[in-house]
């Protein structure tokens, strides 16, 4: 896990066209380019979630982990919003707002993802400049 450090990895559904877009919204927004990206259904996600004892995760969840962190759903995105470029990371005001409230709202998006933007039948294959893991 050394090869990671001062990175934080970004865990998404890899068939998911709005976790995608999330990803290449994440990459073009990230200048310090501090952010690792793996699919859950990749075996790197297998094997580094096993490393952070994370086991039974459905691909509806967003994990960040940061600093030896795991952050998951709504904590994980304003996290993540933290660190990028412009407006966006005044974004990470919300986490004044309960969890479980902020939550409620990711999971809703969640569930319904694949019906709002559809998915792919395969993980996308990432160009050289994105894979990192």
């Amino acid at each position: 896990m050394n090869n990671f450090e001062n990175k934080s990895i970004i865990f998404f559904d890899g068939v998911c066209n709005l976790c995608n877009a999330s990803v290449n919204f994440v990459i073009k927004h990230d200048k310090k380019a501090q952010f690792l990206f793996v699919s859950f259904q990749s075996d790197a996600a297998k094997e580094i979630l096993l490393h952070f004892n994370l086991k039974n995760l459905n691909a509806d969840t967003l994990i960040l982990i940061e600093k030896n962190s795991v952050y998951d759903k709504s904590t994980a995105a304003l996290k993540i919003a933290k660190h990028l470029d412009g407006v966006f990371k005044t974004l990470y005001v919300f986490l004044i707002v309960p969890k479980i409230f902020r939550d409620i709202i990711y999971v809703f998006i969640a569930k319904n993802r694949y019906r709002w933007f559809g998915k792919k039948e395969s993980c996308i294959i990432p160009s050289k400049n994105q894979k990192k893991i």
